[in-house]
């Protein structure tokens, strides 16, 4: 798929680890009012069941929105939800493998830590997306990568046209730099969904103003 437009500087991930059964879907909505247009839901404990239902409680939600949803890893499920994207790491369902389950329609993300792996990833007709991190320290995931910095990604970006996401870290005081480097995008998570997830919108919307 060519001509992807990313949606602007703010790419939430609404983490179940995070927001817990009862207010993920509820998260996602005040995310899309703020005008969030990527949305990723990632469940990695979730059992099949549990995340069905959060998934089917959330579209419904969404639900005449410009919002396009995303699912991390679980290729099996997107199928039966208006899912926009997949997004898969280094050791998920390889990204040719989502593209067979799901077809072209349906984009596929990949997330990077090194330069073989940016390359790789550039090269590979079956991802849309390449995701590079962990930027800064971060505390959302459970065994992170080590601390990529702002380097590879300044390098990413002069490796490829694809549209290039940020994670890792960060939060409205670095979110320009990390634009600056040639992020596309930014994925959060603990600086969007930590207190108030509506303020926390604004403030990150204001750090990047000029940038989107």
């Amino acid at each position: 798929m060519k001509g992807i437009s990313p949606p602007g500087p703010l790419y939430a991930i609404a983490d179940l680890g995070v927001l817990g059964e009862e207010s993920l879907p509820s998260t996602v909505e005040i995310l899309a009012a703020a005008g969030i247009r990527w949305i990723q839901v990632r469940a990695k404990s979730a059992t099949g069941a549990l995340l069905c239902r959060l998934l089917d409680r959330t579209c419904r939600l969404l639900e005449g929105t410009a919002v396009e949803l995303w699912l991390d890893d679980r290729a099996d499920l997107a199928g039966l939800f208006p899912v926009a994207g997949v997004h898969v790491g280094q050791r998920d369902l390889p990204p040719a493998a989502v593209k067979k389950i799901l077809g072209t329609e349906v984009l596929v993300g990949h997330s990077t830590h090194t330069r073989e792996q940016v390359l790789a990833a550039a090269a590979n007709e079956a991802v849309d997306v390449i995701a590079v991190g962990p930027i800064f320290p971060t505390r959302s995931k459970e065994n992170p990568e080590g601390t990529v910095g702002l380097d590879l990604l300044r390098w990413a970006r002069k490796q490829t046209d694809k549209p290039l996401v940020a994670i890792g870290g960060i939060d409205a005081e670095t979110l320009p730099r990390v634009l600056a480097a040639g992020a596309d995008t930014a994925a959060l998570i603990s600086a969007l969904l930590s207190g108030d997830v509506g303020l926390n919108c604004r403030r990150l919307a204001a750090a990047a103003k000029g940038w989107g």
